[in-house]
């Protein structure tokens, strides 16, 4: 006998509360194929939504989304989400142009509150929209979703003890512990009292008491506080020291993150508490499938695959990959050479150098900002210390930039992963702000290598022959196409083709490829064009300046926004210099990027072969006419 899919009757959140125990079982299992059948066509991430599968369950089926609010932390887990909010129809568009974000995103559903897409948030904004609920005398619950690895980052500290002050709000943290253990293995007894202490009738009574206690003439606030202090004592000799209850949360755990039944009956129970309540479930990351079970790193963020064997189809050089080469065998000639990364030891290419040089690689954990600090510091006892952090992560510390590195003045190399497009990830996650954040400081130099071997040049030169801080930015994927009898340099610009022309196009970075295609186009119709291809992006060198004074006119493609670009400071720096021709600057201008394959949005925002070429053609005509 067929089994009715249930999934398919699954059109909004309500529709999973009538479910039995079996039917939630089978649900769970039909969810988990749909995961791995869409994310092994578009990628994405896997092991993180596989394990919080029974756990997105019970929330919608405790909960009331979205008049009670559901903020994910990174928000990568939200695929079963999805799935469960009226997005079903359009789940194998996810991550594609057009489609929907691997990530949550207002614009898409009312189910998703705000973008989420950076680490440890989420308590932060799930507080400003409980204390607001109290404000209003709003009953809604918050709960807030996040990861072990969220723990790693210093603003959920902030929250927690911001949040432990309000003793009345309807506040619920779920902690999806799938690889740290927050807590000692305590045994047996721990472990039927955590099941206990998670109950509804747990709290019902609790709260039953300490309300007829209270009402005892003399002593009986004075037993209750007693019974307080007992309660304590015993329970942390089971459990030992709590940081949540130090952090004046209610803690519940830890219980099996895939038993919903389980599940259900301790949200149940936390919705009793009077105040913020910290349930911690213990899930296991990939559950269902077992490549992502085997290799959860591999499937954290991962390419398109093989379902049935797990393979992933694209195996190439990236610049990621190549530059964790580069850096190893540098690392091996100079025993100063430090790595550091933030929680992202395999996506920068790092895990080479981290098994060779195991007492000079430091992953910090999803802490950007104490990276630069901790940079400084060993670049202050004569280390080199290379950061090595993706494009938008680097965001997260603007200060400490300005303040522990470029005021410093020491030598510190930060290696810009992801810089521009990025692809599915989308809005959260394009690389598109890195060089205006940067061209506003002093004693910081930018290179920006379009080619593999300019990336391991600019590598050395940054160690031996630049001075201050260095930053490498390089895209993420393969390098580019090259064109015919171009040779890459470590010159701070170059000219191609040599012979020049009174139309040239400016730009850096993998765009050189395009600009290099337009240019051909451009020359079999008569119009002497050529690039000048800046690799040293900041500060940038008077001489390409100087080059540029006599052309009749420029144009300038740029891969990153358009305020406080390159671009700007360039046509900036030819005003001052005289020049008198045509300029025209094309990048991303007042606008978020969203989702899809690099090479189409290159072209929708006019930055690929066609888009130059064309661009430059209708301008020429327009001025001839």
């Amino acid at each position: 006998m067929v089994m009715d899919n249930i999934l398919n009757r699954i059109d909004r959140p309500q529709d999973i509360k009538p479910l039995n125990d079996k039917e939630l079982k089978q649900l769970s299992a039909e969810i988990r194929e749909t995961l791995v059948k869409t994310v092994s066509k578009n990628g994405g991430h896997l092991a993180s939504n596989l394990g919080v599968v029974e756990l997105t369950m019970a929330l919608h089926k405790v909960f009331n989304s979205p008049h009670d609010k559901i903020i994910w932390d990174v928000g990568h887990q939200v695929y079963t989400h999805k799935l469960l909010t009226g997005r079903r129809d359009k789940f194998d568009t996810i991550r594609k142009e057009g489609g929907i974000s691997g990530f949550s995103r207002p614009s898409e559903s009312e189910h998703d509150i705000v973008y989420s897409g950076h680490s440890s948030t989420s308590v932060s904004t799930a507080m400003g929209i409980a204390v607001a609920n109290q404000i209003k005398s709003n009953k809604n619950y918050t709960i807030a979703v996040l990861g072990d690895g969220a723990l790693t980052g210093g603003l959920i500290y902030e929250a927690f003890n911001n949040a432990g002050a309000h003793k009345n709000i309807k506040l619920i943290v779920v902690l999806n512990d799938n690889a740290m253990s927050i807590s000692p293995n305590v045994g047996v007894l721990a472990k039927y009292l955590a099941v206990i202490r998670s109950k509804k009738g747990y709290f019902r009574m609790k709260a039953a008491t300490e309300r007829l206690l209270n009402k005892i003439p003399l002593i009986g606030k004075l037993t209750s506080n007693l019974l307080f202090k007992v309660k304590t004592s015993v329970k942390n000799m089971i459990y030992k020291s709590n940081f949540f209850e130090d952090m004046d949360f209610r803690y519940m755990g830890p219980i099996d993150g895939h038993d919903i039944h389980t599940l259900t009956q301790a949200l149940e129970g936390a919705k009793i508490v009077n105040g913020p309540v910290l349930l911690h479930v213990k899930t296991i990351k990939g559950k269902g499938y077992n490549p992502a079970e085997q290799m959860p790193s591999q499937f954290h963020g991962c390419p398109k695959f093989d379902p049935e064997t797990g393979e992933f189809l694209s195996e190439c050089d990236s610049f990621s990959s190549k530059f964790g080469d580069f850096l190893r065998l540098q690392a091996a000639k100079d025993k100063r050479i430090c790595a550091i990364t933030a929680a992202m030891s395999l996506g920068t290419g790092l895990k080479g150098f981290s098994e060779e040089y195991p007492n000079r690689f430091f992953d910090v954990g999803i802490a950007e900002e104490h990276a630069l600090p901790y940079a400084l510091g060993l670049a202050e006892s004569g280390m080199l210390p290379v950061f090595v952090v993706y494009s938008t992560f680097l965001q997260r510390c603007f200060d400490q930039i300005i303040h522990d590195a470029a005021l410093q003045n020491r030598k510190i190399i930060i290696a810009i992963d992801r810089a521009g497009i990025t692809g599915g990830d989308g809005e959260t996650h394009q690389g598109i702000y890195d060089v205006s954040l940067l061209n506003g400081i002093p004693n910081i130099t930018v290179f920006a290598p379009s080619y593999f071997s300019q990336l391991n040049g600019f590598l050395v030169r940054s160690l031996y022959h630049t001075d201050g801080v260095v930053a490498v930015r390089y895209p993420r994927g393969g390098e580019p196409s090259m064109p015919e009898n171009y040779t890459p340099t470590t010159e701070n610009y170059e000219i191609y083709p040599k012979d020049g022309g009174k139309t040239a196009i400016v730009t850096y970075g993998r765009l050189f490829s395009h600009a290099c295609g337009a240019v051909e186009k451009l020359r079999k119709e008569g119009t002497a064009a050529f690039v000048i291809k800046l690799n040293r992006i900041k500060p940038i060198d008077e001489k390409a300046i100087e080059s540029c004074l006599g052309l009749k006119e420029i144009y300038f493609f740029e891969e990153g926004i358009k305020s406080g670009g390159t671009g700007e400071t360039f046509s900036r720096l030819l005003l001052e210099s005289g020049y008198k021709g045509k300029f025209i600057l094309k990048a991303f201008d007042n606008c978020f990027v969203e989702h899809g394959n690099v090479e189409n949005q290159l072209h929708k925002y006019g930055l690929d072969v066609e888009s130059m070429y064309t661009l430059i053609k209708k301008k020429s005509e327009n001025a001839n006419e």
